[in-house]
Formats: C-alpha cells, structure tokens, sequence
C-alpha cells in the first residue's frame, strides 16, 4: 500500500518511474580561493573511480557521486536542474556531484525526449523517489554495520551519523547498499526543507562550453572518419534527375560521391517510420571527404538537374489558400461552448481581425549534423538529436538491424527549439554509412539547414466576438494552417470557460514544404493574435485591459469548467505581479506600455512590454515578466530560460520573415533573414510567484506573451494595430499617435 502522505512512495513506484531521472555536475571554481596558497585544489571527480549503485548513481569510496543524465540537453539547463533534484534528495553536496550524459537506454530510463517543456515537469516526482530510494538503502546499509535502527540515523552532505555520534560516508557502505533490498517505502522532504532546490546554480557545462572542450555533435570525432555533405532538391517539389560529379571527384580532399533516398523512400512509400520521419522521399547526391570544407567544396561542384515531383508553391498563393479557408466553411469543431451563432446574431455589436504569420526556419547555432559508423556487426550513432528513441528505432528498421545492435549516443546541442525533434539529418547519416561501410559524419551548412529543412508552418487567425449590451457575448477563433492544426489541448487555453458561447474551428491546407514544432508549437503566434484582440476587445467595451482580465478569469472561478487547462487563479496571480512589478500605467511620457496574459506548456505568464518611439520606429525597451511555473527547481537556470524566451520571441515577432517562391526559399543565410541583434534586446525582469506546487513547464511559456505585449504597446504609442508578423516589415509609422 502507498501511504496518503504525498511525499511518501512505494518501492513499486520507485522502480517503475525512475527511468525519468536525468544529471547533472558542476566544479566550482573560485578566483579568490585560487590565488590563496594554502587552499587544497579541488578534486578532479571526473577521475576518481565510482562504484555503480544503480542506473542513476555512482558513488566513489570518497563519497563523490555521479549523477547520469538521461536526457537530451538542447541549451533548457536539464543537466543542470535534474540532477539538482536527485541531490537533493539524496543530501549530498551539490559541489560532489559529477554529471555524465547517459546514452540512450529504454529499459532503464524513460521519456529520453527534449520538447514541449516537460522533462522537470515528468521527472519532478521520479527524480525525487530516485534520490530518497537511495539515501534510504545507504542509510540502510550504514545501520546494519552499527547494529542500529535505520531510524536513529541522520544524513547530511553524504555523512550518515547514528544516535552516538559515530559517522559513515556514503563511500564506507556503497557496496553493501547496493546489493540491499528497494525500500517498500521512502519520505521526500518538505519543501521547506530543501538546500539545493531554489538555489542557483551555474551550468555544469559552462567552464567547457568557453573554453571550446567537446561537448556539441560538431565536436565528435573518431579516427578514421570521414564528412559527408548532401546536396538535396532546391525547391520543396523537386527530385534528382540527373547529376555529373566529375569536377568533384577531382577535387583535393574528395573521397567519393555517391546517392542516397533509396531506403528512405521505399521506407516510406511502405508506411513505415514515425512522427519524426520529416525528410524528402528524392535521391540525393553525397560529397565524402576528409574535412567539412572539402565536403562543402565538392558539393558545389556538383552540377545536378532537377525535375518537378509535385506543385512548386509559393507564399503568394499560401496567402491566398490560407485566407480561402478562413472564410470557407470546411472546419474541424475542437471546442463548442453554447452557441455562437446565436450570440452574434443578437449581438449589437460583432468586431473582427484576422492575424497572419509566416513560414519560420529554427535556426539553431549548431547546424544539423550526425555521426554514424554502420559495420555488419553493429550500428553506433552519435550527436544532437531531441528524439533519441524515435531515431533509434527508425534506424533500426530502416536499415533491418536488430535495435539491440544499434547504439546511440547523445552530445549537447547547440540549439533545438523543436527542429532536432526530427531525425532527418539521423537517417542520412545511417543511410550514407550504411553504403560506404565507413564511419563518416554528416554535416549540413547554415544554407542547408535554412533550406532543406523543418520550418515552422504560416498560420492565419480569424477572431470575432460579439457584444451586447456593453459586454462580451460570444467568442470565435478560426484557424487556417499549413500541413496541421493545434493540438488537443490548446482550444481549452484561455479564455475557454471565461465566456459562455465560444468557439474554436481550425482548417488546413497539406503542402509539400516539410513543416512541424517550433519553440512552443502554434502557440507561439496563437497569443500574439488572441492577446492582441483582446486588447481590443477591452477598448471596444470601453474597460480597463486588465479588470477585463480579471472579470473574464472571475467568470471561470464562479462556474469551474473541468476541461479548462488554465487555473484561473494562478492567472490572476501573474497578472497582477507583472502590472505591480512594471509600473503599469504609471510610467514617464513617451514610453508606452502593452499588455499579455498567457498559459501554455503547464505555466501561467504576464508580460508587460515598455516600447519607446525613435526615428518614427518602436523600440522595445524593457520587458517586466511575472511567472508561475510552480517551484523553481534552479532559479539561475530559470531566468536564463525565461529571458531567452522572451529575446527569441521579441525578435520573430518583430524582424523575421520568410517567404517561398516556386517552392524555393527566398532566405538562406542571416545576411537575409533577420534575428534579434544585441542592439536590440531590451531589459528583462523576470518575478517568479513564490510556489510549493510540483514544476511546469519554461523553456517555452515566455515566448508566446511577448508578440501581443509589443503590439499593444506599439498601438498605444502609433494608433496602428499590427495584424500581421514580423511587425516591422508591416509598420506604417505615419499612423497618429496616441496620447
């Protein structure tokens, strides 16, 4: 039986759940310390030898652990943050901790996924049980040897002490706890009570990531190994016809050119594969070479025809088809609240926008790239992917292996935002390797990965509501996207059960142009729209934006809908902290201020937009954000991730475009597309509410609040309401400004 203490767990949860721990290490280092002569060095941990204690935990006779990391680490701070959680349970200090990503591994760990912003938020409770289970089998191990009750015994900093003061290191009894029996049952601690958690602490990688150790997929290397680089169609509706490599096989460096797609394609035409598999079905031509350069080279010196598969598209008639389906009548319902037919035919008045935004690439630092080495005995692959099982797997049957011979490795990634989700650059990999029996990595250029690649689809937004009587009546959302729609859970976001008749009906058209995830999937324009309307909303009513807010979230509160994903309450919550916190109302002529509400990912956020008028132009000068996302496991880690949403999302919603023409990309480099400069990043002051509730998500809540919160500031200071993204390519700065 599991007790009713919530922070009590039976050994059969233990065992079933700790697959989701992850790990994380840190070696501090202290100038000041540094330069006294008689401070000891610190311990290399990285070379003192561990005793294995489970698939998590290694402990050394010194009483050092290691922490394995099962998940992907894309740049969200998880090898940080998780291991914390398990240190914290089994009271060690945080400074005796040594992290080591864990290779993927299904049948001890699971979830080994990097997305959505749920590895805290899945492996909050495991990470916990994964740390107690063991302090409490130590703690065991220790009592046997004195003859004492396991409960007379303390712990502190990997120190197990008894009632008569005698003491024991975690180091001392490793060995026999590890052949103990799992605890039935083990305590979590209150969080009143925890020393790690809610401390910040620096990023275990920091020191090699700035002093260039190899850490990223870009950095693996084995002797022997080859670069492969891959000319792939250069419209989306295009395959290989015809192509002459003779001038590149002449080049210094090349070792061979050859094709792949064969695999891929009769893979795919047999329904085979996954979610992940977001990869054109053509042939491509391969440039094997001793150095990426040489690989590049050649591949420009291929000279390729090309002939069209399917309709060559551009933006143009996307625009065209996307505001067709908008005003058609071919939608899916995904949520139906009284009727809103009715609310808008009595309604006096009916308002209306449609909100458009482009086609996004990811544009990750490090570009696409993967290793692998295919023999007859094995497969091993190695580099930055956010779904290791699910290229895992594809591999396997991809190229007919048995899985248990296919092996994967993990490296840190320089960027994911949803783009690593798809294992594209994983299968091209397997599939070279597999033909020239070699071990090669494959590397896409910045051109490539801009391309050829996985874009975030343009979607369009038609939103009506309806008054009466000088109040909110009704409520309509239409989408219209490329290739797919929201999710399930997104039409019971805000404001679903703050307004009686509601509605949400999405359409989509399929095209050939590869789409998917982009950092917080459709949500990230969904609030910029929905946000953006409700400001308008509230001046329509003639109402203060924020008590509209309030009165909306009071409606939820008085008549609780069970299929709301929101707690309107926590909502209010941030509203009010970031309206306090950023002198809402309250600030000195000729800075203008917007306003944005938003749940998603689990985590409730306010933003409050500071923008000033320059040379007939907005700038975005500060941004005051308030967050409830539970309890902060690593505060540092945490504003980090919350400052870097917000900086991602300021700059898409106001500088970056791109288009399609004949199914080409039009933007290939950062010479044409545009990210937020250093320039142009404001100041951002981020307040966390003060929480005891389990961890949501935040790698990816702060970013959808933003887009709303700059274009309601930017109507306040220019009377224009932005409709359409990226704001600055559709400013027209000769509109009045307000007062």
């Amino acid at each position: 039986m599991i007790p009713s203490n919530k922070n009590t767990f039976s050994r059969r949860s233990f065992l079933k759940s700790s697959a989701l721990a992850s790990g994380g290490m840190i070696i501090g280092f202290n100038l000041f310390n540094a330069c006294k002569s008689d401070v000891k060095p610190s311990i290399d941990l990285s070379q003192l030898n561990y005793n294995d204690f489970n698939a998590f935990i290694k402990i050394s006779p010194e009483g050092k652990v290691t922490i394995f990391s099962p998940n992907p680490e894309i740049g969200q701070g998880v090898k940080t943050s998780m291991p914390m959680i398990i240190a914290e349970e089994l009271e060690v200090a945080w400074d005796d901790v040594l992290v080591v990503q864990a290779p993927l591994d299904t049948k001890n760990y699971n979830r080994q996924v990097a997305g959505g912003s749920q590895s805290i938020r899945h492996g909050w409770t495991a990470l916990r049980q994964t740390g107690a289970t063991a302090k409490q089998m130590l703690v065991n191990a220790a009592a046997a040897k004195w003859g004492v009750d396991a409960s007379e015994c303390s712990v502190k900093n990997g120190v197990i002490t008894n009632a008569k003061g005698e003491t024991l290191g975690y180091g001392d009894v490793v060995s026999d706890a590890a052949v103990l029996e799992v605890p039935e049952e083990v305590s979590l601690k209150d969080p009143k009570d925890f020393t790690i958690i809610g401390q910040g602490k620096g990023n275990v990688d920091i020191d090699k990531i700035i002093t260039g150790k190899p850490l990223f997929g870009l950095d693996y290397k084995v002797e022997g190994m080859l670069y492969a680089a891959v000319l792939r169609p250069p419209a989306f509706g295009q395959v290989l016809d015809t192509y002459d490599a003779s001038v590149a096989k002449s080049l210094p460096g090349v070792v061979d050119v050859i094709t792949i797609g064969k695999k891929v394609r009769e893979f795919q035409e047999a329904g085979k594969g996954n979610w992940t598999m977001q990869i054109s079905s053509s042939d491509k031509v391969v440039v094997i070479a001793k150095t990426t350069w040489d690989a590049f080279k050649g591949k420009n010196a291929i000279k390729a025809t090309w002939k069209t598969d399917t309709p060559l598209e551009s933006t143009e008639k996307h625009d065209d088809i996307l505001l067709g389906l908008l005003n058609g009548k071919n939608f899916s319902t995904r949520r139906q609240d009284g009727d809103v037919k009715k609310a808008f035919a009595n309604a006096d008045k009916v308002i209306e926008r449609i909100y458009e935004s482009p086609f996004l690439p990811h544009n990750t630092l490090e570009p696409m790239n993967f290793f692998a080495n295919v023999t007859d005995e094995k497969v091993e692959l190695v580099g930055p992917v956010q779904t290791p099982e699910a290229a895992h797997s594809v591999v396997a049957e991809l190229l007919g292996r048995d899985i248990e011979n296919v092996h994967l490795d993990m490296t840190r990634m320089g960027g994911g935002f949803g783009r690593r989700l798809y294992g594209d650059f994983v299968f091209e990999a397997a599939e070279i390797s597999d033909a020239v029996r070699k071990p090669i990595k494959m590397v896409s250029s910045r051109e490539d990965d801009m391309t050829t690649g996985v874009y975030r689809p343009a979607i369009k937004y038609k939103i009506a509501a309806s008054i009466k009587d000088g109040k909110l009546t009704g409520y309509h959302l239409k989408e219209a996207a490329v290739n797919s729609n929201m999710y399930g859970l997104i039409p019971n976001f805000f404001p679903a059960g703050a307004i009686e008749n509601y509605q949400v009906d999405t359409a989509n058209y399929q095209s050939n142009i590869t789409t998917g995830a982009w950092r917080a999937p459709y949500t990230n324009f969904l609030a910029s729209a929905e946000q953006s309307f409700f400001d308008e909303i509230a001046e329509e009513l003639g109402v203060d934006r924020v008590q509209l807010h309030m009165d909306l979230l009071d409606n939820v509160k008085k008549n609780p809908e069970p299929n709301i994903e929101y707690n309107p309450e926590r909502l209010q919550n941030v509203l009010k902290l970031a309206v306090e916190k950023s002198n809402w109302g309250k600030t000195e002529a000729g800075v203008y201020q917007g306003l944005s509400v938003y749940y998603c990912h689990n985590t409730h956020v306010a933003e409050v937009a500071d923008i000033t008028m320059e040379n007939g132009l907005p700038i975005v000068k500060k941004v005051t954000c308030a967050i409830d996302c539970g309890i902060v496991v690593n505060p540092l880690g945490a504003i980090n991730q919350a400052k870097g949403g917000i900086l991602d999302g300021i700059g898409h919603a106001m500088y970056s475009d791109f288009e399609f023409k004949d199914g080409i990309p039009q933007s290939n480099n950062f010479n044409s597309y545009q990210l937020i400069r250093m320039g142009q990043t404001p100041k951002v002051d981020i307040h966390f509410i003060e929480s005891d509730i389990d961890p949501t998500g935040l790698g990816e809540p702060t970013l959808p609040p933003v887009g709303a919160a700059i274009a309601n500031a930017i109507y306040k200071a220019t009377g224009k309401r932005l409709t359409k993204q990226p704001y600055m390519g559709n400013l027209n700065v000769e509109e009045k400004v307000l007062g």
